[in-house]
């Protein structure tokens, strides 16, 4: 049981490793990137040049076959300085965990390598805008025409879209067919004919990863590009979640610990009726509680990253719950830092602000945390 909640030497060399990297080549652009609104390519570079954009890809296909820990691990520690760029092993893991969780050998072969080295990225697509929650619904449809199939459609709110050269699709390929079986898995490359994207959306925070609609207009597909079999895409997509959202909750987790990091630093410094702020007792309460949530959040994210790993039977839940906890725990962490900063706390001179604003996504995508709890809700209720 021990085992459970311990991490290894190397995995602890890893967090060490990209701390360095996030700390040098992440964090001195943080506040720009958010300010622009610019994919942080310096955090790009800096992760592809150490292996850390998408650890999780397996040995056999160039990657680092990182565990699902470790991935966790690189995805906090980059989080904890910059939400944005901890978006690039992120979406990576989604976009392309459908591949290596239903895929053929060829279409593995074929797109998992240029992953691994870092010459394309890989977005996932799965909602629109009138399925969100009820990805079931969804309306976006492939046609089989001959070898191959013709997509039409829309998907929104896609991380890093434009940027990635391929994306993981979904699309309901057995419109008179029962919902839920009905759907298909495709992997659809930047150059198609027919593939374009919307306009960047305007956001609150996580400004860094570009967001857009997808828009396919008789968008051919070949028929080796799916993933799985027809009408098992929507089951890849469930299944993918459970693994992937718990890497939401490590970068959750990585946003609190930073804030958490920054208030630490400056109650030690400011000074208010002749004391540091930090020898006042309601302060030191605060501190303790904020610490203590970041800590059980960090063990319950851990704990879900070694159930994906060995894809316990349970995974559904713990999955759900690191997510629904941790994102809650980011988003009053960070809120409890700004206050500890008083009007600067409020103010672009300190990250807080960004954090807080930043933190606020972890609780919407990859399922809002009401999803979260009816997943929980059913794993409980199936006894």
């Amino acid at each position: 049981m021990a085992e459970l909640f311990a991490t290894t030497e190397d995995h602890e060399a890893i967090r060490e490793a990209v701390r360095d990297v996030a700390r040098e080549r992440i964090a001195p652009y943080a506040a720009e990137v958010d300010e622009r609104e610019e994919f942080p390519k310096a955090a790009y570079d800096a992760l592809v040049a150490s292996d850390f954009h998408a650890p999780h890809v397996p040995e056999q296909y160039g990657g680092a076959g990182a565990d699902a820990l470790a991935t966790c691990i690189v995805i906090e520690e980059v989080a904890r300085v910059c939400a944005s760029s901890s978006l690039i092993p992120a979406v990576n893991k989604l976009g392309s965990l459908p591949l290596m969780l239903a895929a053929n050998e060829d279409v593995k072969a074929k797109y998992l390598p240029p992953l691994a080295r870092g010459e394309a990225g890989f977005s996932y697509a799965l909602s629109e805008r009138d399925a969100g929650s009820d990805t079931a619904s969804m309306r976006c449809r492939a046609k089989a025409d001959g070898d191959h199939w013709v997509l039409n459609g829309q998907k929104s709110w896609i991380s890093n879209a434009g940027f990635s050269e391929y994306y993981t699709v979904l699309a309901v390929t057995d419109p008179d067919g029962k919902r839920g079986s009905n759907v298909s898995a495709f992997v659809v490359e930047k150059s198609d004919e027919g593939f374009s994207f919307g306009a960047k959306e305007r956001k609150l925070g996580i400004k860094g990863s570009p967001t857009r609609e997808l828009l396919f207009e008789n968008v051919r597909i070949p028929g080796d590009r799916i993933v799985g079999e027809p009408g098992q895409g929507l089951k890849i997509a469930l299944r993918t979640l459970d693994h992937t959202r718990i890497t939401i909750a490590a970068q959750a987790v990585g946003i609190a610990q930073g804030a958490l990091d920054h208030a630490l630093d400056y109650v030690r410094e400011r000074k208010q009726f002749g004391k540091h702020i930090a020898d006042f007792q309601g302060i030191q309460f605060m501190l303790a509680d904020m610490a203590m949530a970041v800590e059980t959040a960090r063990q319950m994210v851990y704990v879900a990253a070694g159930k994906s790993e060995r894809n316990d039977a349970d995974l559904s839940f713990f999955g759900a719950a690191a997510k629904c906890h941790a994102s809650d725990v980011a988003m009053r962490v960070t809120t409890d830092a700004v206050q500890l900063l008083g009007g600067y706390g409020y103010t672009r001179d300190f990250p807080l602000e960004r954090m807080m604003r930043d933190a606020k996504i972890t609780q919407i995508y990859e399922g809002t945390n009401q999803i979260q709890r009816v997943v929980m809700a059913r794993s409980l209720l199936k006894g």
